[in-house]
């Protein structure tokens, strides 16, 4: 047996228990989400924080990796220091990698689905051991607090690629490996032994973003090469150490158990020298994650092509009334600040009717807008407490749209933005949200605002605030929506609505926090109904088209004994002759 097989029936107990929890969509996680000392074997942080010390300003190392043609000193600054990374990555040569990929796939292709996804299973438990190492790679690129890095570009993201490995072996389930077919041609039973194949497509090239990169390319990663795929990982320029931690990982995984370590290869540029076109004109699949702009190039530029894009939207708030008043104020608020709103799911656009029906009495729209100004103050008053919830801004272009859209909007800024003393990192690129008052009538807020900046939008009536969220949801695309009522009619229209603009909605969330979380195995990420993505992290769609079928049938001797030749009587005879 190969160790690959040996792979699959060592973790297809996790396996199992994804699949289960695919059909209930209730919560489970097999990977640790808490740094606690109590849950890692001692010094495993340590450990962690040396191997990505042990990484910079150096080239790094990936043993026979193919189509080198030198090196590229990737752009990573790490937005806590505000120095640079220093790590040089292989420069690859387009058509020497693809060449060497189609090669390398071809064993891959011909393995049986158990050992293509116990080889999945292996990596995702070799990139959990390596947990804290990808935590501070993905905190000095990205720019998430250290817990965010370790949680949700650790345990969540990998949950991520293990429920979108789960989805492929079901996809591939489905399909038997031969069958028997009996049935009666004329006067002849046949009977057929089919086999069917799973053919893969050939070469993803899988784009990974800059703010959360781990998260959705681990699902992509892993249906790919579940299916029989070859992989080529393109990161952000900004964050290519945490991928190229993982792609180290993977290759190592692969060498093991016998298979050419090059069905998965990174390709590292810099936003003066990119490379993902070139990329994207040799592979047959591609998944982007990124800015609404390029996702929707992709789109139109290889429609020949399989494409899985996720980008992001206006997601929008809808109040209409509460019964936790400071709750909902402090939900939206820590919605603003998580991650300084570098997250595709975070609240941009909070719509608010003139009056508001709460615990406390009916609030103005101007007081409401007021009170959520407020609990960003709150969360951001101790600068150990901003730390720990803000991040870091990744992009010195964000905070220039941030000083220019508060130079726009004058005085109308409802929250200005400044800057907090990180208590570890003194050079800290940090932001606190800011926030501007808009009327339902303008447009400038109708497009993505990526980093923390969230806009106070006054309407007539709860009905005009839920036509003008949705509008912008069908128009400019969202992925995750808000609203806040205690009338049940109003939100079955609220529901019914925002589910025909393809987005999903929360209700009343308060002690969810942050309340844009999306877990894996419950959330479906991304409807593919509007302008935020055409795929969803995860279903069935997401993977099965990743593979075609292909039979072959061979018709088997009869088993019936051939009838003997039955005379004629002698009347019989002579009426046939006549």
């Amino acid at each position: 047996m190969s160790l690959a097989r040996d792979f699959f029936d060592q973790h297809e107990p996790r396996l199992q228990r994804a699949l289960a929890a695919c059909a209930s969509r209730e919560y489970w996680s097999p990977f640790i989400e808490s740094p606690s000392r109590k849950r890692h074997p001692e010094g495993a942080k340590d450990r962690g924080r040396a191997g990505f010390e042990a990484a910079l300003n150096k080239s790094f190392a990936l043993p026979d990796h193919p189509g080198e043609a030198g090196g590229v000193r990737a752009i990573e600054r790490s937005p806590y220091t505000g120095e640079a990374l220093g790590t040089s990555y292989p420069r690859v040569d387009p058509d020497a990698l693809f060449q060497a990929m189609h090669i390398a796939r071809g064993p891959l292709a011909l393995a049986t689905k158990e050992e293509r996804v116990g080889l999945c299973l292996e990596m995702l438990e070799r990139l959990h051991q390596d947990v804290f190492r990808n935590a501070f790679a993905t905190m000095h690129t990205a720019g998430q607090a250290f817990m965010m890095a370790f949680a949700g570009s650790g345990a969540n993201s990998l949950d991520r690629g293990l429920e979108g490995l789960a989805y492929a072996h079901r996809a591939m389930q489905d399909v038997p490996e031969r069958a028997t077919f009996t049935r009666t041609f004329g006067k002849h039973e046949v009977t057929l032994e089919k086999s069917y194949r799973l053919i893969p497509r050939g070469v993803a090239c899988v784009i990974s973003c800059g703010s959360y990169p781990a998260w959705n390319a681990y699902p992509a990663i892993f249906a790919n090469l579940a299916t029989g795929n070859a992989v080529v990982v393109k990161p952000h320029p900004r964050a290519v150490l945490p991928m190229a931690f993982a792609v180290s990982i993977c290759r190592d995984v692969l060498r093991e158990a016998g298979f050419d370590e090059n069905v998965i290869t990174l390709a590292a540029d810099t936003t003066e020298d990119p490379i993902t076109f070139e990329l994207m004109d040799r592979a047959q699949l591609i998944d982007f994650t990124g800015s609404q702009r390029f996702g929707a190039i992709i789109e139109e530029r290889y429609a020949h092509k399989l494409v899985y894009t996720e980008t992001a939207g206006c997601n929008a708030v809808v109040i209409d009334s509460t019964e936790d008043y400071r709750g909902m104020c402090r939900a939206i608020a820590h919605s603003f600040c998580i991650f300084s709103s570098q997250m595709c799911t975070a609240a941009q656009n909070v719509f608010i009717p003139e009056r508001v029906a709460t615990d406390e009495g009916d609030k103005s729209a101007e007081v409401v807008a007021r009170d959520i100004a407020k609990a960003v103050d709150e969360w951001c008053a101790d600068p150990a407490k901003a730390a720990a919830i803000c991040g870091a801004v990744q992009t010195q272009a964000t905070l220039d749209e941030m000083a220019a859209l508060a130079k726009g909007a004058g005085d109308n800024v409802a929250r200005p933005s400044s800057a907090y003393a990180h208590p570890d990192y003194p050079n800290a690129q940090v932001a606190t949200p800011l926030l501007v008052h808009a009327d339902a009538r303008d447009t400038f807020y109708r497009r993505e605002f990526f980093g923390p900046m969230g806009f106070l939008i006054r309407c007539k009536n709860r009905d005009h605030a839920l036509v003008r969220a949705t509008e912008d949801a069908r128009s400019c695309g969202a992925i995750a929506s808000y609203a806040y009522t205690v009338d049940p009619r109003f939100a079955q229209e609220v529901e019914e609505s925002f589910a025909f603009a393809g987005a999903s909605v929360g209700f009343n969330l308060i002690q969810q926090l942050p309340i844009n979380y999306a877990a894996a195995y419950s959330d479906f990420h991304v409807s593919g109904l509007n302008p935020a993505g055409n795929a969803c992290l995860t279903d069935l769609a997401f993977v099965a088209s990743r593979f075609r079928v292909v039979q072959s049938k061979r018709e088997l001797p009869s088993k019936r004994k051939p009838q003997p030749k039955r005379e004629l009587s002698p009347t019989s005879r002579e009426q046939k002759e006549n």
